[in-house]
């Protein structure tokens, strides 16, 4: 978005963003509120089964309705039938099959909203209904879902003595349920038909050049025929990286010549986007009797769903990230990603660490209470450093502030004791006389947890960015999509601390500008798009510098650049920068990290990853012991940050992992019976409220990691890995339940202790 806000600060400043005052007032324009002139609507009809034949599809009685301007299927589709981030595996509208329930099978444009439910009505689609493979444990030995096949990817990691034994050995299975993204902004857009026969798509999304990769085939257009804009992006997390409404409502666009809006009610996002993967997962652990790790096995099984997505990256990253942040010398692990016919699952904040975070953190726990010892001392002993190797032979090169996350975590004081705290919201279950003081329980929990930073596994990821300066004022053009992240604030930043610069703009994404700059996706953009700014900035504050020594007559190292002027060590020379350039400087940089490679397919062994990122946390809960209900009463994080360049958004960052962390812990799960949701809105599927929010205390650990803008490292997704687990092993320690599953729900803890089996399992 253009910004004209002056009041701009250096790196490690704390910076109000520019878009905040809008959309505080709620002035600001999401990609819900876009309007055109002459605009349609558009709305997709979706399957209500999770597998079924199509036998046939009738929409005479849709294409009669007054209003109605397009009614299209399968066989209209202009281009390319399918699509997908990773695997072109997922079809535009269904043809023949549908594989989960919501699969869109036709789509219409009408006049308004009511009218294209009105048609999508009477659209009379009849199937053969099939029985669902939802299992995922069949789903690696039953008939595929999918032409491809049920198995996306099995990722081994081999390395050290197979055989090796420790003196204490602790096994587990534990399972993570499936996690909604749950951003408040619907998935929605607005395609505007262009007189050259193209189309211009405005979307909320995280990748405007990965959307323009897969959106021109599927609309049989030249790719400089589409044009894709970032539109204002209400939440993301994981969850507008895969396609939503951008091929729907551009080929209604383009069929009907008009502008058509897509906009999405809450059941049909809960149907119709990706999810966080499910996770059954068995460990077992290897140690001293002194406490250090010896060996881990793990095996890992995700339910990827009917279609590929990002399955494949979360199934390596749950493979490379399943022993923690840790030494372990001997390590034996699987990863299996499978199809079903239950909702597709794709990236989400953390994606396949996440999993693996509440699989290894639940298994630390287990093996110091076998050992009789502290588990923050255990996790301590065993901490990953700078120099140590990786289950996949890679050294780490970065700094490795393990210790230190851990250690901040616990330096901080404890909240006061149960009794402190009588009143109102403080005790489990809320305001209101539920809760037995005296059946309340306290307990502690501690959890680390690490993942990689940007694209991994030989992806030659770059970004690219293009500064303009031009009377004292810059202009940055690059193509990353703002999803709330704080890039607005941070490129600001990042000019003003190089040029001094005041006056600095960013411009509106989009994919006709400039070439991509990747997805704000894998805690990349700042370190990326971050480090390109920098780079071309350097360039530009050179070239002035040089310009201004030849027209002084004076070694350009002795000029600097500040408060928008060139001023010369010895006071002899200050002039504005605007006055000081006379033409304008315009540099473009493209970025890329230094190369990663990919992994064996028999050991997994391979030097995978560009950098990675740490963090902490310390939970403190109250349980009730009868209703099974939880307070989170308090969080602590040390997080691993490079460099805060934003201190203020990094905070934020962090709270807000912290609370999607805290729901997968106690009350988010996307419910599926069959294949079919359950729990389809946010009256029924359960997010965290600022009344279920405890106080975040939180210590930036910042060593500066060399390459990175200023040492700056992203943040995003550290903070969601280790507070799942974190909170899991804080209502173990005040229950002593095993509670190998998240969410944990008020009947295991209620009903394990009243001796009533558990949601038909047997009772401990």
């Amino acid at each position: 978005m253009p910004d004209t806000a002056k009041a701009i600060s250096g790196v490690a400043t704390s910076l109000q963003r520019p878009d905040a005052a809008e959309k505080v007032r709620g002035t600001f324009e999401f990609s819900s509120d876009l309007v055109a002139d002459n605009m349609l609507w558009g709305a997709t009809l979706r399957s209500p089964h999770p597998s079924a034949r199509i036998e046939r599809i009738d929409t005479s009685k849709a294409c009669r309705i007054e209003g109605v301007a397009a009614v299209l299927t399968a066989k209209d589709l202009p281009g390319k039938p399918t699509y997908g981030l990773l695997i072109s595996d997922q079809p535009v509208l269904a043809d023949d099959v549908v594989r989960f329930e919501g699969e869109p099978v036709a789509m219409v444009a009408a006049k308004d909203m009511e009218t294209c439910r009105r048609a999508l009505a009477s659209i009379d689609v009849s199937y053969e209904v099939l029985v669902p493979l939802t299992d995922p444990e069949r789903a690696q030995e039953s008939p595929p879902v999918h032409p491809e096949g049920n198995i996306v990817r099995r990722v081994p990691i081999k390395r050290g003595d197979p055989d090796a034994e420790g003196d204490v050995i602790v096994e587990g299975v534990y399972e993570v349920g499936m996690q909604d993204q749950a951003f408040l902004g619907p998935e929605s857009g607005l395609a505007v038909p262009a007189d050259d026969g193209g189309v211009d798509l405005y979307v909320a999304t995280q990748g405007l050049h990965q959307d323009h990769v897969q959106l021109a085939p599927c609309l049989g257009l030249p790719g400089e025929k589409v044009r894709i804009h970032l539109a204002g992006v209400g939440g993301a997390f994981g969850g507008r990286e895969d396609f939503s409404v951008h091929a729907h409502a551009c080929i209604l666009a383009l069929r009907t010549r008009r502008p058509v809006k897509m906009s999405y009610l809450r059941d049909e996002s809960f149907r119709g986007h990706l999810h966080r993967h499910p996770a059954m997962m068995w460990y077992r652990h290897h140690a001293r009797k002194s406490g250090e790790l010896v060996k881990i096995e793990a095996k890992i099984l995700l339910d990827g769903g009917a279609y590929a997505s990002t399955s494949s990256a979360v199934a390596a990253n749950a493979a490379r990230f399943a022993c923690g942040p840790y030494r372990v010398p001997n390590v034996s692990v699987e990863a299996t990603c499978v199809r079903t016919n239950n909702h597709p699952c794709g990236a989400m904040r953390g994606f396949g660490a996440v999993q693996a975070c509440f699989g290894h953190e639940s298994q630390m726990d287990k093996l110091a209470a076998a050992l009789g010892m502290d588990p923050l001392h255990l996790r301590l002993m065993n901490a990953l450093e700078t120099g140590d190797r990786l289950p996949t032979g890679q050294k780490v090169h970065v700094p490795a502030p393990v210790r230190e996350c851990l250690e901040a975590a616990a330096a901080v004081p404890l909240p006061g004791e149960t009794g402190d705290n009588v009143a109102g919201y403080g005790l489990p279950g809320g305001a209101g006389r539920t809760a037995d003081r005296s059946r309340i329980r306290r307990g502690i929990g501690f959890a680390v947890g690490y993942k990689n930073l940007a694209y991994s596994e030989g992806y030659d990821d770059d970004t690219r960015v293009r500064c303009h300066l031009e009377g004292g004022k810059l202009i940055i053009t690059c193509a990353v999509a703002e999803i709330g992240q704080g890039f607005v604030t941070i490129a600001r930043q990042i000019a003003h601390e190089v040029l001094g610069l005041t006056e600095v703009l960013l411009e509106p994404a989009n994919t006709s500008d400039i070439g991509s700059a990747g997805s704000s996706a894998a805690s990349r953009q700042t370190y990326m798009s971050g480090k390109a700014i920098e780079m071309a900035c350097r360039k530009i504050a050179e070239q002035v510098r040089e310009k201004c020594a030849e027209r002084w007559g004076v070694d350009a190292e002795e000029l600097s650049l500040q408060e928008d002027r060139v001023r010369s060590d010895d006071g002899r020379i200050d002039v504005a920068i605007a006055d000081a350039c006379g033409e304008p400087i315009e540099v473009e940089v493209q970025y890329s990290h230094r190369q990663t490679t990919g992994l064996d397919e028999e050991t997994g062994q391979g030097d995978a990853d560009v950098s990675w990122i740490f963090g902490a946390q310390r939970a403190v809960v109250d349980v009730d012991l009868d209703l099974g209900l939880v307070r989170v009463v308090q969080i602590t994080t040390g997080q691993d940050v490079g460099r805060a360049i934003n201190p203020l958004s990094v905070v934020g960052q962090i709270e807000g992992g912290v609370s999607q962390g805290l729901g997968l812990a106690v009350m988010e799960e996307v419910l599926s019976e069959d294949g079919i949701v359950q729990n389809g809105s946010f009256t029924d599927y359960l997010v965290p409220t600022f009344a279920d929010m405890p106080p975040v205390e939180i210590a930036l650990i910042e060593k500066p990691e060399d390459g990175a803008p200023f040492g700056a490292k992203g943040v995003g997704e550290t903070p969601s890995l280790s507070s799942t687990p974190a909170v899991a092993a804080a209502i173990r320690a005040a229950t002593g339940l095993e509670l190998p599953r998240v969410p944990v729900r008020p009947e295991d803890v209620a009903l394990a202790r009243s001796g009533v089996p558990r949601c038909g399992r047997a009772t401990d």
